[in-house]
């Protein structure tokens, strides 16, 4: 199981696009609310591609059961097939792009409803955070089976009989959605993991490798070994790929500044942060900026 990063700064947040369900103007909100439809019926609509965007108040959850997905997730940039979990909670930045023989669901949930869920149970902590997992064959056609269930409840949720059989489905597939996560994040979270996840908690702290070591109680070539194991990167190579995909996506999506990125980003001077950018791209990121813009 992959956990990943934290809301977007609320100076920043606003300049992302904002949906309720994507490409739709933002609609006022039940504390219930909970939606489900196919992947296919809107990414094809946007010939297979949800560009980078954010849910104010909603967490959406999308089960790949088969098909190719390259994801962005909240700093992470993924090539994926099915069948795949993705979460990503309220605030948090994702887009996808889909291969047309995709089949799955996509659930839009309040972040209310979510809440209340976790208060019940443990679980829950796993729909708090962006994540990424495969599901076992077992969860993946219970997903499977309780998707097909929830778009077809979808034309009675008005109804007062349709909407409790709708809130019994959308319950019953958050709670198979957190099961598959504790599933997998007990059989998959090892030191690698554990480092992903403290990176994405501090990467703006430019830490020391040897902090992370640390902190996860290992040396640093015993980190080394496990992210080349199971990423294909050296540890500081993870965080400075963390720290360019946090630097693109402000450069890109918002209005601030390349000082204001750099101060964001924890950079003492501007300086330092064009010339880590210039060595991660071959390009300054004025260019970056100037780019976005045209």
């Amino acid at each position: 199981m992959t956990t990943l990063t934290r809301p977007l700064p609320a100076s920043v947040a606003h300049s992302v696009p904002a949906y309720d369900l994507y490409g739709d103007s933002a609609a006022p909100q039940r504390e219930d609310f909970f939606h489900a439809e196919t992947i296919a019926v809107r990414s094809r609509r946007y010939d297979w591609e949800i560009s980078p965007h954010i849910h104010s108040g909603l967490s959406q959850i999308l089960f790949v059961a088969r098909g190719e997905v390259r994801l962005h997730l909240a700093g992470a940039d993924r090539r994926e097939n099915g069948p795949l979990l993705v979460c990503a909670p309220s605030g948090i930045v994702h887009g996808f792009r889909f291969s047309p023989d995709v089949e799955g669901f996509v659930v839009t949930a309040s972040q209310d409803f979510v809440d209340s869920l976790a208060r019940q149970d443990a679980l829950g902590r796993h729909l708090r955070a962006p994540t990424m997992l495969q599901p076992d064959t077992a969860l993946t056609a219970r997903l499977n089976m309780l998707g097909t269930a929830l778009v077809d409840a979808e034309r009675d949720r008005f109804d007062p009989n349709g909407h409790r059989l709708h809130h019994a489905l959308a319950e019953a597939w958050l709670r198979t959605t957190m099961a598959a996560a504790q599933n997998v994040g007990g059989a998959q979270g090892g030191l690698a993991e554990r480092f992903r996840t403290l990176v994405e908690a501090s990467y703006r702290e430019h830490r020391p490798i040897e902090h992370y070591a640390q902190r996860l109680h290992c040396t640093v070539r015993t980190l080394s070994r496990q992210t080349q194991a199971n990423f294909g990167m050296t540890p500081l190579q993870i965080v400075n790929r963390r720290l360019l995909f946090e630097a693109r996506r402000l450069l890109r999506f918002t209005n601030a500044s390349c000082s204001e990125v750099a101060a964001e980003l924890g950079f003492e001077d501007p300086s330092y942060f064009s010339r880590f950018y210039k060595r991660m791209t071959g390009r300054a990121p004025g260019m970056e900026k100037q780019r976005a813009e045209e």
